[in-house]
């Protein structure tokens, strides 16, 4: 029985340390999931102060101008602000991912961010196409990602193990 050393999966050179890997698509998806409950503990008490309940008084999507404020402009803040000052966000950070340039690999302009957030509607409007990108794109860049020019990246496993034969 003999070991051969294994070579990681392939990387992309980061500015400035070790190496770093796109982030695919089901590891985004937990990292949104794990976004999205944290901003439902932040905008879902604040909206039941306001509106006494979770529920629609009319049924409609939006309650009053409150609403706009806690459930649009809050979350767009704080995520806008958690990229500009972390280029991450809590569930990005649980995965050890951040947002940087697609170009230069350096942390992106406030422009791009506020269009990477833009970007997110545009990527949800056709079926979600734009989300599910991610997991087609050699990048592994959604369409808000590409309109922004950002990519997810996160350091490179340094020792992968391969059984049965597997050639890296």
């Amino acid at each position: 029985m003999s070991f051969e050393p294994v070579q990681a999966p392939p990387a992309v050179p980061g500015p400035v340390g070790p190496p770093l890997q796109y982030v695919g698509f089901w590891a985004r998806v937990l990292a949104a999931l794990i976004d999205t409950v944290m901003l439902f503990i932040i905008t879902l008490p604040i909206g039941y102060l306001v509106y006494g309940g979770f529920a629609a008084s009319d049924g409609g999507v939006i309650r009053g101008p409150a609403d706009v404020l806690i459930n649009w402009l809050l979350p767009a803040a704080i995520v806008i602000w958690l990229w500009s000052k972390l280029q991450s966000t809590p569930g990005k950070m649980a995965l050890s991912a951040r947002i940087v340039d697609a170009d230069s690999g350096k942390a992106p302009t406030l422009a791009q961010f506020l269009i990477r957030y833009v970007g997110y509607f545009v990527s949800i409007i056709p079926l979600c196409l734009g989300l599910i990108w991610v997991g087609l794109d050699r990048r592994k860049q959604g369409w808000h990602d590409k309109m922004a020019n950002t990519v997810v990246v996160r350091p490179a496993p340094e020792n992968v193990v391969r059984f049965g034969g597997e050639r890296p």
